[in-house]
């Protein structure tokens, strides 16, 4: 199994996932109001730094992951929207 972790501007996470949901993901965990700062800027939901990034976490099986990335991609390039994506290894542990 593989984890898709996927860094969007809060403002952008309904887009998302309703473009997972369109892929046929099953389910997937929402960590909304993340706060850091990274190549977008600071995003610390303060008067100064308003903006927030949503976390979205997806477990996918390693066939699955490649196009549901892909997807993604297309829709970031289509919309300009600066997103992070990443691929984790994941196992249940026994």
């Amino acid at each position: 199994m593989k984890l898709l972790m996927l860094i969007v501007d809060e403002k952008h996470k309904e887009e998302l996932e309703a473009l997972l949901q369109a892929e046929g993901v099953p389910g997937y965990t929402e960590i909304p109001h993340a706060l850091g700062v990274g190549s977008s800027g600071p995003r610390l939901g303060s008067r100064t730094f308003p903006k927030t990034s949503a976390v979205i976490l997806v477990l996918l099986t390693a066939q699955a992951v490649g196009s549901v990335a892909e997807r993604i991609r297309s829709y970031c390039r289509d919309c300009g929207e600066h997103l992070r994506m990443f691929v984790l290894e994941a196992e249940e542990p026994a």
